[in-house]
């Protein structure tokens, strides 16, 4: 379990989540969200506020869609189980082949419980992809009536200046849907972000910036930083 990322004592957990989830409910109808995968002392807000548009709606399956930190491959795995503080969580059948573990997935989740403890979660983790692939698993979720979470950092490392430059032109290639510059993304999720792409294409859908923010905004260090954003679509 992640413990290095969010609080394991039950009650806390609960009590941050609390925090982070900010209800607006002028936003009517959200088919999927963009958020990042930091520890929640980091990133948590920034998740809280996109995950918090779901809060008064019934979500009753998720597809929970990261990167992969731990094994290199090529196309798409399923993490085999999920368990937080907030206890297990049902996972939708599936034919993909299986993977342990994975924080970009597992960060989603207790946000996910806080919305509707009996959630069942599809959760994917995104090795490399060619575009048609990206887009063929793209159509293949888009048969599940889920809402779509597509977990990702920005840039990594760098200075804070410089990374607020390249980060502002990912964020233009997201919210453009931009397929053919999706070489210039500088994500972890990047793979994550071209099958999104596709999904938001097929279904003319588009993301709508929330909130963006780096490390050096949340903690007093802009030597070295990671880049942190939230959308809804």
């Amino acid at each position: 379990m992640g413990n290095q990322w969010y609080p394991q004592n039950k009650k806390e957990l609960i009590k941050v989540l609390d925090k982070f989830l900010k209800v607006n409910k002028e936003i009517k109808k959200v088919h999927g969200l963009i958020v990042p995968h930091a520890g929640y002392e980091f990133s948590g807000e920034i998740a809280g506020k996109a995950f918090g548009l779901l809060k008064d709606k019934k979500i009753e399956k998720a597809v929970v869609l990261g990167p992969s930190h731990y094994v290199g491959f090529e196309g798409v795995r399923a993490c085999e189980k999920l368990e937080t503080p907030l206890g297990k969580v049902k996972i939708i059948e599936n034919d993909f082949e299986k993977v342990n573990y994975e924080h970009s997935i597992e960060n989603q989740i207790p946000f996910l419980q806080k919305l509707n403890p009996d959630i069942e979660v599809l959760p994917l983790v995104v090795g490399e992809l060619s575009n048609e692939n990206a887009k063929k698993i793209a159509e293949k979720i888009l048969e599940i009536d889920a809402v779509y979470i597509f977990s990702t950092d920005l840039s990594h490392f760098l200075a804070y200046e410089k990374a607020v430059k390249i980060d502002k032109k990912t964020i233009e290639i997201i919210e453009n849907l931009d397929v053919n510059n999706f070489e210039k993304i500088d994500a972890c999720g990047k793979f994550s972000l071209l099958i999104l792409m596709h999904l938001c294409n097929l279904k003319n859908w588009k993301p709508k910036l929330i909130e963006y923010e780096n490390s050096g905004d949340i903690i007093d260090d802009k030597n070295s930083v990671v880049g942190y954003v939230s959308f809804w679509f």
